[in-house]
C-alpha cells in the first residue's frame, strides 16, 4: 500500500513552514506533533468535542478563530497562518520568555489543575480578547460573553471557575475591551 502525500506550506507562530510532503488525511494535530515538534496542543477526545487541541487560525481580515486540530486535516491549513500555544509568549530585551497576558492571568489565578486542557483555554481566551479589541462589549454582558466563548471547552478537573475569573479580570484590567454603558 502506498501512502499518498501532498505538499503543505503554512505559517505557524509567525514562521513559514514548508513546503513539506504530508500524507493525505493526516490530522493537523499529528502534523504539529510529528512534523514541526509543537506538542502543546493536546489530543483529548479525538472527536472535536473537548477543544484541548484548538489552534488560533488568523484570518485575512485580521480577525482570529479557534480551529480544532484533531478533526481537521493538515491540508486544510495549506497557505494559512496559525498560532499554537507555544507562540503566545514573547522574548524581552534580556532574552527572557515573557508569558502573554492571557497566560499570565491564568498563572496569577492558578486557573489550571492538571493543565491538560490549558492550551485550548489559552487559545480560546486569546481569540476572545482579540475579538473584544475589535468589538468591545458592555460590562453587563461580560459574564455571558465569557461563558459563550469558553462554552465548548471541557476541563475534566473542573477548573472552570478560575479560568473564567482570570479571563474576566484580564478583560476588566485591559483598556478598550469594555465599552461604557449607554444611559437611558
Amino acid at each position: 500500500m502506498k501512502i499518498t502525500t501532498r505538499p503543505i506550506t503554512l505559517t505557524i507562530n509567525g514562521k513559514k513552514q514548508g513546503p513539506l510532503d504530508v500524507p493525505e488525511g493526516l490530522m493537523m494535530l499529528d502534523f504539529l506533533h510529528e512534523y514541526v515538534n509543537l506538542t502543546g496542543s493536546r489530543l483529548g477526545c479525538g472527536q472535536g468535542v473537548c477543544h484541548a487541541c484548538v489552534v488560533i487560525e488568523d484570518q485575512p481580515d485580521g480577525s482570529s478563530q479557534e480551529t480544532r486540530t484533531c478533526i481537521t486535516g493538515a491540508h486544510y491549513f495549506d497557505g494559512k497562518s496559525i498560532r499554537t500555544v507555544e507562540g503566545h509568549a514573547t522574548i524581552n530585551d534580556k532574552g527572557e520568555e515573557v508569558p502573554s497576558p492571557v497566560q499570565q492571568a491564568f498563572m496569577d489565578h492558578f486557573s489550571f489543575q492538571c493543565g491538560y486542557c490549558t492550551p485550548g483555554f489559552v487559545n480560546a481566551a486569546t481569540v476572545f480578547i482579540e475579538g473584544l479589541k475589535r468589538n468591545p462589549i458592555a460590562r453587563d454582558d461580560l459574564e455571558q460573553a465569557i461563558l459563550k466563548a469558553m462554552n465548548n471547552h471541557i476541563c475534566r478537573c473542573t477548573g472552570y471557575v478560575r479560568y473564567y475569573e482570570a479571563i474576566r479580570d484580564l478583560v476588566l484590567q485591559t483598556p478598550g475591551l469594555i465599552r461604557e454603558a449607554k444611559n437611558g
